[in-house]
């Protein structure tokens, strides 16, 4: 049976590397696969690109009103009257912006089709909130791989720390890409606490919610 996984890490932990190199594997064993982002993901434009250097064009990116398993299933198909070889593998990067309905189509992918679905991304948010692909992932997948990067004081990383300038922000939007308005950090807990002043989910509303964190179509402000 095909199966759904979940590769995740914090910022710099390896992720778009670790798909290119996947998508490598398959292929150069003959097998053709697809590559698919979110739209809400706009740094490299349509290409997954890795922070050694090596970037590629996806397939196909999914818009927060896209059915995942519908335009799959377009893609798939004009692969194989191309190529007169079915895909044996799809890729997700920055899975953490997929609606959960769209997690529900990657899963429906792997048990309906019997093909495999590799999805990339980050648990939680710069205020340590899960997003909602990833939350979604986290219940359903299969498979859960962490990818480990560490702290600046030498400890594995697990969250993700938004700088604006040369100073940590715990105010805004869920989503803001990286290189675009700003920049992120991967920190243990512990530095993690230093910088937030020992806060964990800053902004967070009474019901749990955040004000960045209302908009469930793909995880955009």
């Amino acid at each position: 049976m095909a199966k759904l996984y979940f590769r995740y890490g914090a910022m710099n932990s390896g992720k778009s590397t670790a798909l290119l190199q996947a998508a490598y594997n398959y292929e150069e064993r003959g097998h053709s696969v697809l590559l698919a982002k979110p739209a809400v993901d706009t740094k490299g434009d349509r290409h997954i690109q890795s922070r050694l250097g090596v970037a590629r064009e996806v397939d196909y990116v999914i818009t927060g009103a896209d059915d995942s398993y519908d335009l799959f299933q377009r893609h798939r198909a004009e692969r194989l009257a191309a190529d007169k070889l079915d895909v044996s593998c799809l890729l997700v990067d920055e899975a953490q912006f997929l609606t959960d309905a769209q997690v529900d189509g990657l899963l429906r992918i792997a048990l309906l089709e019997g093909i495999p679905v590799l999805a990339y991304g980050i648990r939680t948010d710069f205020l340590t909130v899960a997003f909602p692909g990833s939350r979604r992932l986290l219940e359903v997948a299969h498979s859960l791989e962490e990818l480990k990067t560490i702290c600046r004081c030498g400890r594995k990383a697990i969250f993700n720390g938004r700088l604006i300038g040369d100073r940590f922000t715990f105010d805004g939007a869920q989503v803001a890409i990286d290189g675009e308005e700003v920049a992120y950090e991967s920190l243990c807990g512990v530095c993690y606490l230093q910088e937030s002043g020992g806060v964990l989910g800053a902004g967070r509303t009474a019901g749990g919610d955040r004000d960045g964190d209302r908009d469930r179509d793909g995880g955009r402000p």
